[in-house]
């Protein structure tokens, strides 16, 4: 005869997911409460192949980390806007067309994932990040929708504290 179970001996009681809406995420200059959505870092690792006779081996080569998508408010104020452009200004001045030294462009974004209560339970350090691209978002007169800013991040790596 077949056996059957019941649910609570096939889920653990302790079973708490990670929520894609618990996460907070720290930019030196622009403030947490404004971030909308991103993602956690992601990579690839490229692979080389060490041919011998007749049989192929493959090891690891060099890792590249994916760009991040931010998304955020743009409140009256404190101007999200503001906030990003002094950031890009860092890199370069329109004014003058001068290029930022990387010590003052490159910033440490760290990236909190919480639980229910509000304790972090995932932490990412990602390092050496600048803005590579913005979009401003539309401006429409038909909708009376918030406005919002999207930036994508470039980093050099990212390290998974806990």
């Amino acid at each position: 005869m077949a056996e059957v179970l019941a649910i609570e001996n096939m889920l653990a009681k302790i079973y708490e997911p990670k929520r894609k809406n618990q996460w907070i995420i720290s930019i030196d200059g622009i403030d947490s409460f404004t971030a909308v959505s991103t993602k956690r870092p992601s990579f690839t690792t490229e692979e080389h192949v060490i041919d011998y006779m007749n049989a192929k081996r493959y090891v690891a080569g060099k890792r590249t980390y994916e760009t991040i998508e931010l998304t955020l408010k743009d409140p009256i104020t404190p101007s999200a806007m503001q906030k990003v452009m002094e950031w890009n200004n860092l890199i370069y001045q329109p004014e003058t067309g001068r290029m930022g030294y990387t010590s003052f462009y490159m910033k440490e974004v760290v990236l909190k994932l919480l639980d229910p209560m509000g304790v972090v339970i995932e932490k990412w350090v990602i390092h050496n990040a600048w803005i590579t691209s913005n979009d401003f978002g539309e401006l429409n007169y038909t909708t009376g929708e918030p406005l919002e800013i999207r930036i994508t991040i470039r980093f050099d790596w990212a390290t998974l504290e806990y």
